[in-house]
């Protein structure tokens, strides 16, 4: 009964990411824009974050993309972000500054724009300024996206996902994906309910002292991106949810 409560919700979440998806107009849309704002220097824009990774749910941001940028474009990290947020706006769009991304409303959909300057010709690795920290970082989307899938459980971070949301945690989504796979490694259980507890214990027993490396960058510490007293916070909600039911931990 648990786990199909649990897919009933995941169900209702669902995206469509197929090459037929409507948000995949976006990047049509904004592409214009963001040409003329990289002029010679943009190399591609891609589908990143949740919606490639197939952690995505309805009611959060539709889609991020990946804007990769060659590595002789003259600005720095942080004029591009701040130039970027002003072709957006000139644009006629509202954006919002987050913290590697450029959050708006294109189209009717949410998305969140994230421009990164290639590091050379032979890598993928891109340089990312990072706003709230005014300092730059290394990072590898490909090996984000692939690491996430590779682990496939996607299903357990959908609904952890909806759970941060609904109970209004501060969690970053890729630490949030790294350890839903740190809790779920070695085990082969297909039982959704299950393994939803078994991270749920994680959180409550080994989360606030464990060390998260970016596994695209090993000087990038991920679980530094939250204060002592935020992992406190994912601490008691998860131990309050292993005390609760099923429809008080997630709706």
């Amino acid at each position: 009964m648990s786990s199909a409560y649990l897919n009933a919700i995941l169900a209702r979440e669902a995206v469509d990411t197929s090459a037929f998806s409507p948000v995949r107009q976006v990047q049509t849309i904004i592409a214009p824009v963001l040409q003329q704002w990289a002029n010679r220097f943009l190399l591609s824009i891609s589908p990143s974050g949740s919606f490639a990774k197939g952690t995505a749910n309805r009611s959060g941001t539709d889609i991020d993309l990946f804007i990769s940028l060659h590595e002789d474009t003259p600005e720095t990290l942080k004029d591009i972000y701040g130039s970027l947020f002003n072709a957006i706006a000139g644009a006629g769009y509202v954006p919002k500054r987050q913290n590697a991304s450029i959050n708006a409303t294109i189209g009717g959909f949410d998305v969140d724009l994230v421009p990164g300057k290639r590091q050379s010709a032979w890598t993928t690795d891109h340089s990312l300024y990072r706003r709230t920290a005014d300092t730059w970082t290394k990072t590898n989307v490909t090996t984000h996206i692939n690491t996430v899938v590779m682990a496939g459980h996607q299903r357990e971070s959908r609904l952890l996902k909806l759970w941060r949301n609904q109970k209004r945690l501060e969690f970053p989504s890729f630490y949030l994906e790294l350890t839903v796979i740190a809790a779920l490694s070695g085990r082969t259980s297909p039982d959704l309910a299950e393994n939803v507890v078994t991270v749920l214990e994680y959180l409550r027993d080994k989360f606030t002292a464990a060390r998260v490396i970016d596994p695209a960058n090993g000087n990038n510490v991920i679980s530094d991106d939250l204060t002592g007293t935020e992992k406190q916070a994912v601490r008691r909600l998860a131990e309050a949810a292993l005390g609760g039911n099923w429809s008080g931990f997630v709706q």
